[in-house]
């Protein structure tokens, strides 16, 4: 599936991980029933970190770690939260783990290494690649694929990620 986006992707800098918390955060009060995140960096750039952020405002209690070889792991939050890590998956591995009941259901899908299954994704996504620049800086470009997602980056282009 050929992903198309109109809008202009919103790259994010963050110095600490304070700053990526208040993206994190700023994205899960986006966040609805349906909503899928793709997530992608080196090894190390903190993407695990960002889903603990995310899922902590999102409402989740107790420990969020890396599904990597649970694959996905399920919390309730304001909107039950589906952790997925296909780091260890192939695409024909992925497409009988059942991706779209998560994607289409009435939670958040949040997938570590989504370029992996970048063809199983929803059309309307929202995609964060995250790179390390420094010891403790990061930049964080995302990517909206259909609406919502594309006025969540046009918003966060205009308005900063502080926006109440």
């Amino acid at each position: 599936m050929e992903q198309i986006q109109n809008g202009e992707p919103f790259v994010y800098t963050s110095l600490r991980p304070q700053d990526t918390e208040a993206l994190a955060a700023w994205l899960a009060k986006a966040a609805v029933p349906g909503t899928v995140i793709g997530l992608d960096g080196d090894l190390g750039a903190g993407k695990t970190a960002f889903s603990q952020f995310f899922a902590k405002h999102l409402g989740v209690k107790g420990v969020v770690n890396s599904p990597t070889f649970t694959i996905i792991k399920e919390y309730e939050g304001r909107l039950p939260f589906y952790h997925m890590d296909v780091y260890r998956v192939s695409l024909e591995e992925a497409e009988d783990l059942g991706l779209d009941e998560y994607f289409y259901g009435s939670g958040v899908s949040l997938v570590e290494w989504s370029q992996i299954v970048r063809e199983l994704l929803p059309e309307q996504h929202l995609h964060l690649y995250i790179e390390t620049v420094g010891e403790t800086e990061r930049k964080i470009t995302l990517q909206g694929f259909g609406q919502p997602y594309e006025e969540w980056c046009g918003s966060l282009k205009q308005n900063g990620v502080f926006q109440e």
